[in-house]
């Protein structure tokens, strides 16, 4: 019987002193949580309960939305987006080539084609790049908001526009990412789509995505597609899904949701502490900050020489480095039928092999900071 390979990555990752797993600090103090969940079990309203509807509520102050659909994923988020706005099999959706595997599959299970795009130097999509890929079978871009960076949206929707697509934003890493005016990821498309797994920065304590609109008939639609079709217990008014953000997740949802700003603001801080000192090696390359945006830094990355020996080396000083992702989209076994090819991508390709990511989240001290970067200079000045 194959193995789960989660469980050799965690007990790997817990070798390490620096980690980007931070949840037994995240979750030190659950007394909070536990008397939701308590209230949750004597009330018996698991599915689709209470704090579903609390917390969504909650995720629209947050983020400046009107309308808020919890369910299973990010994943699905993505998907049921995409059914909600009709497209089917022999559809065609645009998307990067260098994203986690989610965002194609969730194309891909519609029945349609994820047609990949090369990315820019700041790992998003390449916005130039879209417009000789749309054809007749075009029915949606899925921009991706790489580790809580805002892709050019101002461009996307007005090609979105004129060819009368629609724009389904993935935002797994972007919450509270927004621009200038304070708009906010999630809010650019007809949906967005957010993840709350366990490493997210909004996180729970399992699987659970949300789903952000302000087009309310795609909310009302969307509300019956997670839960079957039901309009009540006795009515289907549609065949839909079974994708709805437990009851006892929602109940995490709104004890971390009032912890993100403060989340958020110490990412930021520590990114920039990393930028300042990381600059200054020769072998490395950051990725340029926005004008006009806040990024909320899901992952801390940069891009290196050595990528594979410097991997190999925090990590046997017990630095939990990792790299996200060695490979775009498009070279993985999952696409051989979509007849990708090695060099089709060239950015994206040559980015993979130098990209690299450290942990950056709100648990980090100063001093951990200072370890990680000094055992950086330490193997450039051996290796470099």
């Amino acid at each position: 019987m194959t193995k789960n390979f989660l469980i050799k990555q965690y007990i790997s990752d817990k070798k390490m002193k620096i980690k980007h797993n931070y949840l037994s600090e995240q979750f030190s103090n659950t007394k909070k949580i536990f008397k939701l969940i308590n209230k949750t079990v004597k009330f018996n309203d698991f599915t689709l309960g209470k704090y579903v509807d609390v917390f969504e509520k909650e995720f629209c102050k947050y983020q400046k939305v009107k309308y808020a659909v919890g369910v299973g994923s990010g994943t699905d988020a993505i998907f049921l987006s995409l059914k909600a706005l009709g497209v089917q099999e022999g559809d065609e959706v645009i998307t990067p080539t260098y994203s986690f595997y989610a965002t194609a599959g969730a194309i891909a299970t519609t029945g349609a084609k994820p047609i990949f795009i090369d990315v820019k130097d700041d790992l998003n999509i390449n916005e130039n790049k879209i417009e000789e890929k749309i054809t007749k079978k075009t029915k949606a871009i899925v921009p991706v908001h790489w580790s809580g960076r805002i892709c050019n949206m101002k461009k996307i929707i007005s090609i979105a526009k004129k060819y009368k697509l629609h724009v389904v934003e993935d935002a797994c890493h972007a919450i509270l990412a927004h621009d200038d005016d304070k708009k906010y990821a999630g809010n650019f498309g007809i949906t967005g789509c957010f993840s709350m797994h366990p490493l997210k920065n909004l996180n729970i304590w399992g699987d659970g995505g949300i789903i952000a609109t302000n087009n309310k008939k795609i909310y009302e639609k969307l509300r019956l597609m997670r839960n079957h079709g039901l309009v009540d217990r006795d009515n289907c008014k549609l065949y839909g899904y079974n994708s709805r953000l437990d009851t006892i997740q929602a109940a995490v949802a709104l004890e971390m949701i009032k912890k993100i700003n403060s989340i958020t603001n110490a990412r930021i801080k520590n990114a920039n502490y990393l930028n300042k000192k990381l600059k200054l090696i020769k072998q490395i390359k950051l990725i340029k900050d926005q004008v006009n945006y806040k990024s909320v830094y899901h992952l801390y990355q940069f891009f290196c020489e050595k990528r594979n020996l410097l991997n190999k080396f925090l990590r046997k000083n017990k630095i939990d480095s990792k790299i996200h992702y060695p490979k775009p989209l498009h070279l993985h076994d999952a696409a051989k039928n979509l007849k990708y090819f090695k060099g089709q991508f060239k950015n994206a390709e040559k980015l993979s092999k130098k990209i690299i990511s450290i942990p950056v989240h709100e648990f980090i001290t100063k001093k951990q900071l200072n370890f990680i970067i000094n055992k950086i200079e330490e193997f450039y000045k051996y290796e470099g």
